[in-house]
């Protein structure tokens, strides 16, 4: 059975408007609080240095779609610099149709994965959705080290609205973010919210400032 994507409504602006420097600050002490370690950057410049200081060299390292990480020039720097070992450099040589079990296990569990998240609340609540869940197994619980960067603009007031932001405005973004690509358009088909994490293995870098969905 084909799933029929629907066309979704306009991208609602409530959701692009910046944090408060108050309110970017109660996200990061909760997020500290429930086991995220959590620091506030002023500048992508600042942001894309620590998450890439945070990656030994050499290491295995799955960059997840991201608007954020294209943004950062992370994704590239993961995938063509030839400092690391990039899952996904490695997927790409894979046949989807007759290896994709294999590609699937290997996206699950790497040593890092970089990304970000749709909304983080003030409470400390991260919400991550998702087209294929491709990404969410390795945040949930397989990667080894989670680093999220998340742009001011994605802090919400709880996890009702973080519901809000990926609905009406994530997922109309990225469906012509997919249309432009040549694809169908996506749906939010799957939803993870990580509420604590006793291994501090999930690290989230805010920054003052408007990044990606």
């Amino acid at each position: 059975m084909r799933l029929v994507l629907p066309e979704p409504v306009p991208p609602n602006p409530e959701f692009a408007r910046p944090s408060s420097p108050k309110r970017l600050d109660r996200a990061m002490h909760s997020l500290n609080a429930r086991g995220f370690p959590s620091e506030i950057v002023d500048s992508r410049e600042e942001a894309r240095r620590q998450v890439l200081d945070a990656v030994p060299e050499g290491a295995e390292v799955h960059s997840a779609l991201s608007e954020t990480m294209r943004e950062l020039g992370i994704t590239t720097e993961i995938d063509e610099s030839g400092r690391y070992h990039s899952v996904r450099k490695r997927l790409m040589q894979f046949d989807r149709p007759t290896q994709f079990r294999e590609m699937q296990k290997m996206a699950a569990a790497p040593d890092y994965i970089v990304g970000s998240a749709n909304a983080v609340t003030e409470d400390g609540d991260i919400l991550v959705g998702s087209g294929s869940g491709s990404q969410i197994g390795a945040y949930a619980y397989a990667a080894a080290h989670v680093i999220l960067v998340v742009g001011h603009q994605k802090i919400v007031r709880d996890v009702a609205e973080g519901m809000r932001r990926m609905r009406e405005y994530c997922v109309p973004l990225e469906f012509e973010r997919m249309k432009s690509i040549g694809h169908q358009g996506t749906v939010l088909a799957k939803t993870l919210i990580l509420h604590s994490e006793f291994q501090g293995r999930v690290r989230v870098i805010l920054i003052r400032d408007a990044i990606g969905f």
